[in-house]
Order: structure tokens, then C-alpha cells, then sequence
């Protein structure tokens, strides 16, 4: 993946992390932090699997 390519890859992450706190968790810290681990995960795990190939 070019640097380009992964630097939107990254914002997209945060965008998406933002959202969710703002949407769903805005008042509870722990799960605001297991949800916020849980999406930096998938999007390590889709990473390594499908796009560092590339």
C-alpha cells in the first residue's frame, strides 16, 4: 500500500472511531475504550491480511 493509500487508510480509522464515540458512547468511558481496541483491531487485522500484500 502506498503512503498515500495508507495515510487515508488511517484517517479513515480515526473518522470512524470518532463517530461511533460521538454517536453511541458519548458517556461511558470503559466501553467508549473496549469498542475504540476492538476497532483498531479489525482494522490492524483487515491490514495485514488483505492490504500489506499489495
Amino acid at each position: 500500500m502506498s503512503r498515500p493509500g495508507l495515510a487515508l487508510y488511517a484517517v479513515g480509522m480515526v473518522v470512524l472511531i470518532v463517530a461511533v464515540d460521538v454517536a453511541f458512547l458519548r458517556y461511558r468511558p470503559v466501553e467508549r475504550l473496549i469498542v475504540n481496541v476492538g476497532i483498531v483491531a479489525v482494522f490492524g487485522a483487515v491490514y495485514l491480511i488483505f492490504l500489506r500484500r499489495s
